[in-house]
């Protein structure tokens, strides 16, 4: 508990200017950062219950702000004794009238041994009565509370001058002209040398913007959580739909098994977007195929939340499949094609399919409007020229066309998705990827390079989710 204030205590000193001045300007400077905020929030759908949300909070946190801003300048100006009698007609550095009440703090004491009130001229203003009017007594300042909250002012006082306890707490007051204000109150008793009750001296604030701004924020945050029960368990199952479908492996993938000449140290990560909320349809894939070759697949399908990640499954079931079957990845990304264009649920996709061959060095793959693999060798990279194909399920006449192209012991080979490169996440595009040629020729194993995307990427507050897949040949 604080201690108790002394009748005979010393004025205090006034803070220095300098100081103050700082901490004035870091309270704009950060009020001027959460507005900015404020305004990125603002151009989300407004029928959005977490965007309201976020709008009320950055609106809330503003008012806080200028609240301190306020306070501040007070503790600038310094003791009400101090300040001219027509502060009232003063206008402060921002615009706004030093006499408005709202957001106020104002002070008063009242001695018990003579009955002398003293109100500073904030007071006055808060509450609404005329500068040099009889300020109000202990005994008449209930009388302009709500009735309910009469009792726990007589608590308060009675607390503070009987048992000396600090006051803390607010009420409800009706001003002389109607207007309804919420004060909060804080206060301790004033002791006299011998240790006994002098007088009380007391701040009261008015936060009646501020609780309605914390009404606005409460109000938008239950209606953002009545809509989770829908959301969540959509969400949380095309979660559980994505982790299923995508392989279950972990860092780095030596196929075919048992590491044969030319094998291939595969590592892929899952890049999630900006928006917890958006699941898309990405993906990345690496099997063994019976013959001892290895499918390398990377795509986006389009759409978000459990139609993405269900049509996902649906896909690689078909890639898997057709890749077992050993047909050829131009003719398989026409079956894919196909596949989509006559779902129950059509949807556009983009996918890019490779075998390579690890007896031969052949890599054979075939692109359905998806960005090219990129081979890096001898510490350069480049992009391979993709052979012709649209995107899934556009109903395009083109045939898919299929390349080839011989990769050496070395050579490091990187499959990603669009969301990776998109020019829209903060600049990012192929070139920057490129640029990771000479640390992917220092990189021990493809688990590093993958670690070298990430690090280079994974800050970005992308606007999609993206994939990426490294395989590394090995010698």
């Amino acid at each position: 508990m604080p201690s108790h204030l002394f009748a005979d205590r010393p004025a205090p000193q006034p803070p220095a200017h300098d100081a103050v001045d700082a901490l004035i300007h870091r309270a704009r400077r950060l009020r001027g950062d959460v507005e900015a905020v404020g305004r990125n929030t603002a151009v989300t759908d407004e029928d959005d219950p977490q965007a309201r949300w976020q709008r009320a909070l950055c609106d809330l946190a503003v008012q806080h702000l200028d609240n301190l801003d306020q306070h501040l300048g007070q503790l600038k100006a310094g003791p009400p004794a101090q300040r001219s009698a027509d502060r009232d007609d003063r206008v402060s550095a921002d615009g706004a009238s030093a006499g408005s009440s709202a957001n106020r703090v104002g002070s008063a004491e009242w001695n018990l041994l003579t009955d002398e009130v003293s109100w500073s001229e904030e007071l006055y203003e808060i509450f609404g009565r005329p500068p040099g009017s009889p300020p109000l007594s202990l005994d008449d300042l209930p009388s302009v509370l709500f009735p309910d909250d009469q009792p726990k002012l007589t608590s308060m006082v009675t607390g503070c001058l009987v048992d000396g306890q600090p006051m803390d707490g607010e009420f409800r007051i009706v001003r002389p002209d109607g207007q309804v204000r919420t004060l909060h109150m804080t206060g301790e008793p004033v002791l006299d040398s011998e240790g006994c009750t002098a007088s009380m001296w007391a701040v009261l604030r008015d936060v009646g913007e501020l609780r309605r701004g914390e009404e606005t924020v409460s109000r938008n945050r239950d209606s953002a959580r009545r809509d989770e029960p829908v959301e969540r368990p959509r969400h949380r199952t095309a979660t559980e739909v994505q982790e299923t479908v995508l392989p279950p492996w972990r860092g780095s993938l030596l196929l075919p098994a048992g590491g044969p000449p030319g094998a291939l140290d595969i590592a892929a990560h899952h890049l999630p977007s900006a928006a917890d909320g958006l699941i898309g349809g990405d993906w990345y894939d690496a099997m063994e195929l019976p013959d001892g070759r290895t499918l390398l697949s990377v795509g986006d399908l389009s759409g978000y939340g459990l139609p993405a990640t269900s049509a996902l499954a649906m896909m690689l079931g078909a890639l898997r499949g057709m890749a077992v079957a050993g047909i050829e990845p131009g003719a398989l990304m026409g079956h894919l094609d196909h596949l989509l264009e006559t779902s129950a649920r059509p949807a556009l996709g983009s996918a890019l399919c490779c075998r390579f061959d690890p007896a031969t060095g052949l890599l054979s793959w075939a692109q359905a409007g998806h960005p090219a693999p990129l081979l890096f060798r001898d510490g350069t990279g480049r992009r391979l020229p993709p052979p012709e194909g649209a995107l899934l399920g556009a109903a395009s006449p083109v045939a898919y066309e299929q390349d080839e192209v011989r990769l050496l012991p070395g050579d490091v080979l990187v499959l990603h998705t669009d969301g990776l490169t998109r020019r829209g996440d903060r600049g990012a595009g192929p070139e920057q990827l490129l640029a990771l040629a000479h640390r992917f020729a220092q990189a021990r194993d493809a688990q590093e390079c993958v670690r070298g995307v990430v690090e280079e990427f994974g800050g970005a507050e992308r606007l999609d989710d993206a994939c990426v897949l490294v395989a590394r040949i090995g010698a």
